[in-house]
């Protein structure tokens, strides 16, 4: 190596660039590990910026002509300069970068931006909508970017703040699945692992500085496609790390390999950092080891079914004698009485009050809307002296009551299901896939019917989009359970997923928060890449990425973004209420939706000057308001010199510190505290005025400081 470093020192003289480009790879090569997985780390990773305004300096392409489907130049350029001719049209000077000394003129029009990942990135976001059921929850985030920038961005606002992360990246089957340098990577790529391989380590390093420290989860699931080399790599990247891998069957029929066996599970991989634990959870019997799913109960007919009727004749008004209150005893929680149904014409809130301990349940939907229960009050009262219903602990949306039909009842009557015991404080009865209150951690093979990705994937996706269609969408059961294991005794956990594609985890994470009553947000990352049997026909209309009319059919807007909204509304794009209930873990109506709230963002990329002299505010101040935890109101303005949120504050001008920090001081939820200053001297003066919980942040120089340090880490 020393021979090399002389070399490099006597290059520098004569072409610093040369050198400077020499060492990275060298530096690259000195850091491989002598065994383990090796592949071609160096092998560059750029993408384009379609829509990036261009300015001077920006590195570019010179676009083909429109309409035209060839690859066009893929040379990079400098742009020398910007002007306009005397038409109005402005034309950009270009020099090609490299060795040779060309230049060339073109149409603003007909550049693309593009960012090499050793380049300085300076983010911003913007909104380009929300959708608010929640009331004061926190949001859950949905962001239009390249996975990699939106990394590097996450690391000014959630540094070691994520609880989970959960990850379906690309297969890299061969079979154009994914992008490499705007490109698909076909079978025949020689370089095609290697291009797979550090294309995740460098999103997964990032990852890394994301979750906490102390006690986090990273999920991956593959196929059997680089399984074995992303297990390598992940015990490279995380050494210190607890790793697991578990087989789960995701398509009972399975999927067609030629002449090979048919494909029907894939692998998940589970990281466990610092004190992470699977938590024991109580669990159907499908999931029980060493059982026979032909001998439980459920597969005898034996469910517990929602009190609370759905679908069709399920309002008050349709039938006003299955509308009458229920009272709990919250101790059991156990129902201990009823009332009368009263008159159509009487609101509900004429009822008598409950006794002390004892609370009133209506059958009402989350949105308020008075529906019915399935059973009449005597019938009901018969149904819990017997032990045939069940009460469920008190969530977010009161308490979950089911019960046993006739046709469950009549399987436990005649025998043909063992009835083991009852609950000592309620009654119910516990037959052999009945024990609801046994907690245990499953093993490593998930052969779960929830987990299949052509029923609750494909087509539980279509029930929201209608004709919209998106390759490979998983289960929304199969991504809630895996997060169950680790988020279940954490309400308020931050969950990522930056290989977001149709949505799925920020629905499974709703669904989570529906169950116990949490505030765990979710921030989901997807480019808005279009479909590959897209791409013929918007060329052939003489359409560009970046054009409003391509960018339509992208998988952010056109998909990712209309899920998340729909599970929340209940509504499909078009407006029409989702037919169908979800199943198992909680079933309700889809067209009952959540009461959740999102944003959607996508991620811009600013000068560092214009940033620093504070004119794109608007454009970092939802990054402010993330790495405050993202709930309540957000600071889009400081004009007035200051401004103090629901968790946060920001001050730009310094002559109203005093009034500033009273504002801090006066509200206890408050965490942070933004201080736009140069001056050391300053910020440290303010600082020490601040309450003892609030942390100063100083803008911008650490928001500047944060991607100048990034910078580095892209280079490998």
């Amino acid at each position: 190596m020393s021979r090399l470093n002389d070399l490099l020192m006597r290059l520098a003289n004569s072409d610093p660039a040369l050198a400077k480009d020499l060492k990275r790879e060298v530096d690259a090569l000195s850091g491989r590990r002598a065994f383990g997985l090796n592949f071609e780390r160096h092998v560059p990773e750029a993408v384009e910026l379609p829509g990036r305004p261009v300015r001077r300096g920006d590195k570019v392409r010179i676009l083909p002509p429109r309409g035209s489907k060839a690859g066009g130049d893929d040379r990079l350029w400098r742009v020398m300069a910007v002007v306009k001719d005397p038409a109005g049209a402005r034309l950009a000077s270009l020099e090609l970068m490299g060795d040779e000394h060309e230049t060339a003129e073109t149409l603003v029009d007909d550049l693309v931006v593009v960012a090499e990942f050793r380049d300085p990135i300076y983010p911003g976001l913007v909104s380009t909508g929300k959708v608010e059921r929640g009331g004061d929850k926190p949001f859950h985030a949905v962001i239009n970017a390249e996975n990699y920038h939106a990394l590097q961005t996450l690391l000014f606002t959630h540094r070691a703040k994520v609880d989970a992360i959960y990850i379906d990246p690309p297969y890299n089957t061969g079979a154009k699945d994914w992008k490499y340098n705007n490109d698909y990577v076909e079978g025949e790529d020689l370089y095609r692992h290697s291009k797979w391989l550090a294309f995740m380590e460098r999103r997964l390093k990032l990852a890394k500085e994301l979750l906490n420290p102390d006690d986090s989860v990273l999920i991956v699931t593959i196929d059997e496609k680089e399984y074995l080399r992303l297990g390598l790599l992940l015990e490279q990247t995380f050494p210190e790390a607890r790793i697991q891998m578990v087989s789960s069957v995701i398509a009972q029929k399975g999927v067609a390999r030629g002449a090979q066996y048919y494909r029907t599970d894939e692998y998940i991989y589970f990281i466990q950092i610092g004190a992470s634990t699977v938590v024991p959870l109580v669990l159907p019997d499908e999931w029980a080891l060493g059982k026979s799913k032909s001998g439980s109960g459920a597969a005898q007919g034996v469910v517990w079914s929602q009190l609370r009727r759905a679908g069709t004749n399920s309002l008050r008004v349709d039938r006003p004698g299955l509308f009458y209150p229920i009272y709990i005893d919250s101790a059991g929680p156990r129902i201990v009485g009823v009332g009368a149904p009263p008159p159509l014409q009487e609101l509900r809130g004429s009822t008598p009050a409950a006794e002390r301990g004892v609370e009133v349940v209506w059958p009402l939907r989350s949105d308020g809307t008075e529906a019915n229960w399935q059973v009449s009050p005597e019938a009901l009262m018969r149904l819990v002296d017997n032990g045939y219903v069940r009460v469920g602990q008190k969530n977010g949306n009161g308490y979950p009551i089911s019960y046993l039909k006739r046709g469950s009842i009549q399987k436990i009557e005649l025998g043909q299901v063992e009835v083991v015991g009852r609950h000592s404080a309620t009654g119910q009865v516990i037959v052999d896939a009945s024990d609801y209150e046994r907690e245990f951690i499953p093993g490593t093979q998930w052969n779960i019917a929830g987990h299949d990705a052509t029923y609750h994937g494909s087509q539980l996706l279509s029930r929201f989009l209608g004709s919209a269609k998106f390759p490979f969408p998983k289960s929304l059961y199969a991504v809630e359970d895996a997060l169950r294991f680790f988020v279940a005794k954490k309400p308020r956990a931050n969950i990522l997923d930056f290989f977001s594609g149709s949505g799925t985890t920020a629905h499974a994470v709703m669904r989570l928060n529906k169950q116990d009553g949490g505030q765990r947000r979710s921030i989901c990352i997807t480019n808005n890449e279009v479909a590959a049997d897209e791409l013929k026909r918007l060329y052939d209309e003489g359409r560009r990425p970046g054009d409003p009319e391509w960018e339509q059919w992208g998988i952010c807007d056109y998909i990712t973004k209309p899920r998340v909204a729909a599970a929340i509304t209940g509504r499909m794009p078009n407006g029409d209420p989702i037919k169908g209930d979800y199943k198992f873990t909680d079933e309700f109506p889809m067209a009952d939706g959540f009461e959740e709230n999102v944003e959607f963002f996508t991620l811009t990329y600013e000068a560092p000057l214009r940033v620093s002299s504070n004119r794109e505010f608007s454009k970092i101040a939802p990054l402010l308001w993330l790495r405050a935890g993202s709930e309540g109101r957000r600071i889009d303005d400081v004009s007035s010199g200051w401004d103090v949120a629901d968790t946060y504050g920001v001050l730009a001008d310094l002559n109203h510190s005093e009034a500033f920090v009273e504002a801090v001081a006066a509200r206890e939820r408050i965490s942070i505290a933004f201080i736009v200053t140069d001056e050391d001297r300053l910020f440290e003066a303010i600082a020490r005025e601040l309450p003892s919980h609030v942390e100063p942040v100083r803008l911008y120089e650490a928001y500047l400081h944060n991607f100048e340090i990034e910078t580095g880490r892209s280079a490998l």
